[in-house]
């Protein structure tokens, strides 16, 4: 038995690969992945939610480049490593965007940069300031890739740590989902009768309640943050994952394998997990990758409507509700871009769905 499990398992691996957008959209999702998990590793500015706000330079175009002088300042950090690489750096020191410096008598004179051809404000601070009077490493000249939001703020660090929130989403809320839809369908498929219709009625009406609706009243029960999405997103749902499960049971509990279970006093509780599930365990993964994708969905437009991830902390959706505007202030490219991301991370969830069915498909 375990051989021709392992033989079914590899053809359908083989079946896979065969498939090029979804090996390519497998890949798509891992390096988003990587991304999200070590943001802050390769976000510009590594400050806790990228942060650093410079409104001298806000809404500027992808490429731009400025002068930034970092003021070092006098309270000492004791953060950690893995806080810094998880969670961002406790950015204490003072960023100005400049036009010009000198030096002169021990004080350093700087001109704040100033947009449209405007000259900036001139201002002084003395060389005691840095670390033996070595003013040169924190004049550095600053390049931003995606330009900057509407709070000056680097918009590809936002864009990289944003990544985090509609990427775990998915996870976070499949879990959540898996963990719910499979009790109430295996308890629904497997004893029917009153116990089927009880759990039908509520699948039923939770079915009847539009998806966006459940959630922001879910939400606003829990309160307005970060986990409060995720289990949200997640509780609703459960109810496609409950009627898969349902109805592979009915189908797979007469089978010979069920009744030979049964003959041998096995529990019910072994029976379903043990020889019920792993049979039926295809369409799970399936219908799972189309609720990644749902999952992100939901949450970028809980993020617009300002219910999902709360500011300061960067999402996707909530970045477009920030700049959608732009579009016609000639710069759509800031609310473009996370919706750019969206879509790509969507479709690749899809794709790989769509290869995953054609790879289980026993009967192609």
């Amino acid at each position: 038995m375990s051989k021709s499990n392992n033989s079914l398992t590899s053809l359908a691996l083989q079946k896979f690969k065969t498939n090029f957008w979804g090996v390519f959209s497998l890949g798509i999702i891992a390096c988003i992945g990587v991304i999200s998990v070590f943001a802050y590793l390769f976000a510009p500015d590594a400050s806790k939610n990228a942060n650093q706000m410079h409104l001298s330079i806000h809404s500027k175009s992808p490429g731009f480049e400025v002068e930034m002088l970092t003021i070092p300042s006098s309270i000492e950090s004791h953060q950690g490593f893995l806080s810094k690489l998880f969670f961002g750096s406790e950015n204490t020191d003072t960023e100005i965007p400049i036009q010009s410096y000198a030096v002169k008598d021990k004080m350093l004179t700087y001109v704040e940069y100033a947009s449209d051809g405007l000259q900036g404000i001139e201002k002084q601070i003395g060389l005691d300031r840095f670390p033996n009077s070595d003013y040169k490493p924190f004049i550095e000249n600053r390049s931003f890739v995606f330009g900057t939001d509407k709070y000056g703020r680097d918009y590809l660090s936002r864009i990289l740590i944003g990544s985090r929130i509609s990427f775990f989403i998915g996870f976070i809320a499949v879990f959540i989902s898996l963990v719910v839809g499979l009790l109430m369908g295996s308890l629904a498929g497997y004893y029917g009768g009153k116990v089927d219709a009880m759990i039908m009625w509520v699948i039923n009406v939770t079915w009847s309640i539009p998806t966006l609706l459940l959630v922001i009243a879910i939400t606003l029960a829990l309160g307005k943050g970060f986990w409060q999405v995720f289990i949200a997103v997640g509780l609703t749902m459960w109810v496609e994952v409950a009627r898969v499960v349902r109805g592979q049971i009915i189908s797979a509990k007469e089978m010979q394998y069920v009744t030979a279970a049964r003959a041998l006093g096995y529990t019910d509780y072994r029976i379903i997990t043990k020889h019920i599930l792993p049979n039926i365990f295809g369409p799970l993964i399936v219908i799972s990758a189309a609720n990644f994708a749902a999952a992100i969905l939901i949450e970028s437009g809980l993020s617009f409507l300002g219910i999902g991830a709360q500011p300061p902390m960067a999402s996707w959706g909530a970045m477009i509700k920030d700049h959608y505007n732009y579009i016609i202030l000639g710069k759509p490219y800031l609310a473009l871009i996370p919706g750019i991301c969206i879509m790509l991370l969507v479709m690749a969830f899809m794709l790989v769905g769509n290869a995953l069915r054609d790879a289980l498909d026993v009967k192609a």
